[in-house]
C-alpha cells in the first residue's frame, strides 16, 4: 500500500533502488522495439481512445500495442502483460500576458507523440502538452516519465525507442496511402504577391520554356513553372525550383490537381510534398475557386452571375446551411488521403440492421476471442469500426459554452468528432495492389472486396452478406438454331445501363456541347453545365433487354455464331444494391464518367424481372465444350479487346481481364469469367500480364499458362480450362500430369480413360459431403440456413452513394442515409442533416425489400 502511495502521485520520492527493485520481475517482458516493428502509440486496438482520449492510451511494452482505459483490462487478464506506457495529450489554454496577448506556457518537456494537431485550433491561443508514464498492472503503480536516473538502462531504452517510433502506417513506398504527409511550416504565414495576377482555367504552359505538362503553380507570385524534381517522374526544365533559388517562394501547388477535396503541393524548402491547410485561400487570391473548379475572368464571381450547378456543389450540398448531427449512427470519418470511397461504403455497411448485429451485437465475443494480435483480425476490426460509428462515443455535440465561443470567434475547440480508419484501412487493404494505395478507387470495387472479406470471414451462426446476395438466370440463344442455354450464377449488385440515347433533353445538350466548343477555342470559362435527364424506366428497359454476346460458340453448331444473352433474378435480396454504369472507357483505356441526372424512384418494383427458367417449346444447347485452341507461339495470340471490356465494366480489374481472356484462349467473355472466378483470390489477380517468350511453354511445362510449383503441381491456369469443361479438379490434375502440361494431349488423355471419371466423382462426392459438415460446425444452431434470402422484388430506398469527379481515379465521394425518417449526408468527417438529397446523381444505390 505504501509503495502504491509513492507511485499513484504525491512529494514523496522513490530511491533508484527501489525502482530498480520494482521492475526487475518484470525485465523480461519488457522489449526495445526494433526495426520492422510497429508500435501502436496513437489508437487502441479495440476502439478509437487515443492518447487525446481522457483516459489516454496504454502501450503494452512487450506486443506494441495500443490500448484505451475501457480495454486494457482485457488485454492484462489475457496475456498477463503487467507493463505499459501511458500516453496523454492535453490541450491547454495559454495564459494572457500583461498586453492581452498569449503568454507561452512552460511545457512539460516537448510535443513527444506522434500525433496530428488540430487545424482548426488556433495556436496563438492554445498548445498542446504531452505525459507519458509507466504503469504496472494490476495495482497501477505509476512512474512518472522522464525518470532516466532512476530507472534500469533496459527501460530508459525501451521508453525512448517506443515514444520516438513512427506510426506504423508509413511505408517507403511514396505512391503509399499510409505515407503521411505533414503541414507545411511556410502554410500560415505564406507572403502572396498583390500582383494582379488570375489563372485561367485551362491553356498552362510554363512561361520559361512553353512546356504544357508537369507544370507547378508558385503561390506566392503566381508564376506557373515546369518541374523537373518531383517525385512523379514526369519530364521538365526544372524552371520551378530554380524560380525559388532566384527568389526563396517555399510553395508551389501542381495545376491539374486541384479538386474540391484538395491538390498536390511541394515546399523547395522543406524539400518534400507538404500539406497546406490554407490552400483554399491561397487559389483564390489568383482567382481559383477550388469548389467549383471555375474560375471567373477577374478571378471574383459576380453577384449577378448565376453559380454553376456542378455536381462538387448539388451533391455536396454547398450554399445550404446544414445543421451537424450528433450521437450514435452520425459519426464521421477521416478522409486518409483518397480514402472517402471507404468512408462512403463502411457508413451504408452499418446502417444495416444485419451488419450492425453481427458485428456490433457480439462485440463482446469478438474481442474475448480475437487472436493476440487483434490488428491482424478482420472481425475484431469491423466490431471496432461498427462500435466506433455507432455508439456515438465520437460523436458528441460541443457543450453550450464552447458552442457560443465557436460563434463570437468563429473558430472550433477540439471535439469527440469522428473517428480515423487508419488501423482498418491498413488491414483490409494488406496485399491489394490498388486500395493500398493512395489513389482514389471505385466504391463499387471496394464493396464488393469487403463483401469477399465478409464471406471469407464468418461470424456467429449467420454471415451478415448473405442480405446482398442474389441469384441471376442467364438466358443465352444461339440466333441461328434457335436454341438456348440457362446458366445461375450469384451477384451481389444490379448493373443498372445509362440508356443516353432515351434523354429527355437532347436539343439543350446539343447546344451546350456548341457553347462549351466555343469557350474552350476561345479559352473562355464554359458555359453552365447542362446535364443529362435520363427516365429511370429507360434504364430498367436497356438491363432487361437481350444484349449481344460476342464471340459466341454454339454447341448445337459447332461453331461460332451469333448469339444474345438475357439477364433475370432467380432470386430477389434483401438488401438490393443498384450500381448506375456511370463509367465507360475511353480510347486511352482511362476510365470516364457519363454525367448524368437519373430520376431513381423511391419505391421500386422489379418483380417483372423474376426468372421463369426453362419455357415450353424451347431446346436447350448440347452440353459440348468448345475445343481449346493453343497456338506454338504465346505472343501470337492477339486479346480479343472486346471481351476484355465486357469483363471490366463488370467491375473486374483491367489488367485481370487481359490475362482471362488471354488464357482462355480468347474463347469470349463467358469462358473467361469463369477463369476468374476460380482465380480472384489470387495475390497477383490484378498485377499485369506477362506473356512468356517463345520456346518457354515447352521448355517449362506450359509455363506460358502458369509456372509449375515445387511440388510438380500443374499450372493452375491450365487446371481451371480443363474444368470449365465441366471435368473434375482430380481427373484435370491427373491427365496434366500424365502428359507432361500439354494441354491438348491431356484432353486427348481424359477421353481415353473415362473409367477414371466414374471413379473420381464418388470420391468428390464425398468430399463435398465432408467440406458441407465442416460449414456447419461454424453455424451455432448446427445449420448454416439458407444462403439467398429471396423474396418479393419490391423495394423502399434508403441510401446511396455519390461520386463527384471524372473518372474512378479522381474524384470525390459522400453517402447520403434516410435515419429516422429523415436523410442525412455522410461527407468524411461532416455529419449533417441533409436538406436537398441529390438522389437524381448518385452512383450506387442501397434498397430494402418492403414486408409483404
Amino acid at each position: 500500500m505504501q509503495r502504491a502511495a509513492l507511485f499513484s502521485g504525491g512529494d514523496a520520492q522513490m530511491a533508484a533502488g527501489d525502482l530498480g527493485e520494482l521492475l526487475v520481475p518484470y525485465m523480461p517482458t519488457i522489449r526495445v522495439p526494433k526495426s520492422g516493428d510497429r508500435v501502436y502509440k496513437t489508437e487502441c486496438a479495440f476502439s478509437y481512445d487515443s492518447p487525446d482520449s481522457e483516459g489516454g492510451l496504454y502501450v503494452c511494452m512487450n506486443t506494441f500495442l495500443g490500448f484505451g482505459r475501457e480495454h486494457i483490462e482485457r488485454h492484462y487478464r489475457k496475456t498477463g502483460q503487467c507493463v505499459y506506457l501511458h500516453l496523454k495529450r492535453r490541450v491547454i489554454e495559454k495564459v494572457p500576458g500583461a498586453s492581452g496577448g498569449a503568454l507561452p506556457k512552460r511545457r512539460n518537456a516537448k510535443l513527444f507523440l506522434d500525433l496530428e494537431t488540430n487545424s482548426d485550433l488556433n495556436s496563438d491561443d492554445f498548445e498542446y502538452e504531452d505525459e507519458a508514464k509507466l504503469v504496472i498492472f494490476p495495482d497501477h503503480y505509476e512512474i512518472s516519465l522522464p525518470n532516466i536516473e532512476e530507472l534500469p538502462a533496459l527501460v530508459t531504452i525501451a521508453c525512448d525507442a517506443l515514444l520516438s517510433a513512427k506510426s506504423p502506417y508509413r511505408k517507403q513506398d511514396p505512391d503509399s496511402w499510409e505515407e503521411e504527409l505533414q503541414a507545411s511550416k511556410h502554410a500560415k504565414t505564406l507572403v502572396q504577391l498583390d500582383n494582379g495576377v488570375r489563372i485561367p482555367p485551362s491553356g498552362w504552359k510554363c512561361s520559361k520554356c512553353d512546356l504544357r505538362e508537369n507544370l507547378w503553380l508558385n503561390l506566392t507570385d503566381g508564376s506557373v513553372l515546369c518541374g523537373k524534381w518531383f517525385f512523379d517522374g514526369s519530364g521538365g526544365n526544372g524552371h520551378a525550383i530554380e524560380h525559388y533559388k532566384e527568389t526563396g517562394f517555399p510553395l508551389a501547388v501542381k495545376l491539374g490537381t486541384i479538386t474540391p477535396d484538395g491538390a498536390d503541393v511541394y515546399s523547395f524548402d522543406e524539400e518534400e510534398p507538404v500539406l497546406d491547410p490554407h490552400i483554399a485561400k491561397h487559389l483564390a487570391h489568383f482567382g481559383i475557386d477550388m469548389l467549383q473548379m471555375q474560375v471567373t475572368e477577374n478571378g471574383l464571381r459576380d453577384n449577378d452571375i448565376k453559380p454553376r450547378v456542378s455536381e462538387w456543389e448539388v451533391i455536396q450540398e454547398a450554399g445550404v446551411k446544414l445543421k451537424p448531427m450528433y450521437g450514435p449512427g452520425y459519426t464521421g470519418m477521416k478522409n486518409l488521403g483518397n480514402s472517402c470511397y471507404l468512408n462512403a461504403v463502411m457508413q451504408a455497411i452499418f446502417s444495416i440492421p444485419e451488419f450492425q448485429r453481427a458485428y456490433v451485437g457480439n462485440l463482446p465475443r469478438i474481442f474475448d476471442y480475437s487472436p493476440l494480435d487483434p490488428t491482424q483480425d478482420f472481425n475484431t476490426q469491423m466490431a471496432k469500426l461498427g462500435h466506433g460509428l455507432l455508439s456515438g462515443q465520437y460523436s458528441k455535440p460541443p457543450m453550450k459554452s464552447e458552442l457560443i465561443e465557436q460563434v463570437m470567434k468563429e473558430e472550433h475547440k477540439p471535439q469527440h468528432s469522428g473517428i480515423s480508419p487508419q488501423m482498418f484501412k491498413a488491414f483490409i487493404s494488406k496485399g491489394h495492389p490498388e486500395f493500398s494505395s493512395n489513389r482514389q478507387q471505385d466504391a463499387q470495387e471496394f464493396f464488393l472486396h469487403l463483401i469477399n472479406l465478409v464471406e471469407r470471414n464468418p461470424v456467429g451462426s449467420e454471415n451478415p452478406s448473405d442480405v446482398f446476395r442474389f441469384l441471376v438466370e442467364e438466358r443465352t440463344q444461339c440466333c441461328q438454331s434457335r436454341k438456348v442455354r440457362y446458366t445461375e450464377r450469384v451477384d451481389y449488385i444490379m448493373q443498372l445501363p445509362v440508356a443516353m440515347e432515351a434523354a429527355t433533353n437532347k436539343d439543350e445538350l446539343i447546344a451546350y456541347e456548341l457553347k462549351r466548343r466555343e469557350a474552350e477555342a476561345a479559352r473562355r470559362p464554359p458555359p453552365e453545365l447542362v446535364r443529362a435527364k435520363i427516365p429511370f424506366s429507360a434504364c430498367l428497359q436497356a438491363f432487361s433487354e437481350p444484349s449481344n454476346v460476342e464471340d459466341f460458340w454454339s454447341s448445337a453448331l459447332q461453331a461460332k455464331s451469333a448469339g444474345v444473352k438475357t439477364s433475370r433474378f432467380a432470386s430477389f435480396p434483401e438488401y438490393l444494391v443498384v450500381q448506375i454504369k456511370k463509367f465507360t472507357f475511353g480510347l486511352d483505356w482511362i476510365p470516364k464518367k457519363l454525367d448524368v441526372s437519373i430520376d431513381m424512384p423511391d419505391f421500386l418494383d422489379i418483380n417483372h424481372l423474376r426468372a421463369r427458367g426453362l419455357q415450353p417449346g424451347e431446346e436447350e444447347l448440347p452440353d459440348i465444350a468448345p475445343p481449346i485452341i493453343i497456338p506454338d507461339d504465346p505472343k501470337a495470340l492477339d486479346i480479343d479487346e472486346s471481351s476484355v471490356m465486357q469483363l471490366a465494366e463488370m467491375g473486374f480489374p483491367l489488367e485481370a481481364c487481359r490475362k482471362a481472356v488471354y488464357y482462355t484462349g480468347n474463347l469470349g467473355a463467358e469462358v473467361a469469367f469463369n477463369w476468374i472466378i476460380a482465380h480472384m483470390e489470387e495475390p497477383d489477380f490484378a498485377e499485369p500480364l506477362v506473356i512468356p517468350a517463345f520456346g518457354e511453354v515447352a521448355s517449362s511445362g506450359a509455363a506460358g499458362f502458369g509456372a509449375v510449383g515445387l511440388d510438380n503441381q500443374p499450372p493452375e491456369e491450365m487446371v481451371a480450362i480443363i474444368i470449365s469443361m465441366g471435368f473434375q479438379r482430380d481427373l484435370a490434375i491427373q491427365a496434366l500430369k500424365a502428359t507432361n502440361n500439354n494441354l491438348e494431349r491431356a484432353l486427348e488423355w481424359i477421353f481415353s480413360h473415362p473409367e477414371l471419371e466414374e471413379e473420381i466423382e464418388p470420391a468428390m462426392d464425398m468430399m463435398n459431403m465432408a467440406n458441407n459438415a465442416n460449414a456447419n460446425i461454424l453455424a451455432e444452431t448446427g445449420s448454416e440456413g439458407p444462403r439467398i434470402k429471396d423474396g418479393s422484388g419490391r423495394y423502399e430506398l434508403f441510401g446511396f452513394i455519390s461520386h463527384m469527379g471524372t473518372s474512378t481515379m479522381s474524384g470525390h465521394y459522400v453517402c447520403h442515409l434516410k435515419k429516422e425518417g429523415r436523410w442525412v449526408i455522410y461527407n468524411d468527417l461532416r455529419v449533417c442533416a441533409s436538406e436537398r438529397p441529390p438522389k437524381d446523381l448518385g452512383y450506387i444505390y442501397f434498397y430494402h425489400r418492403i414486408p409483404s
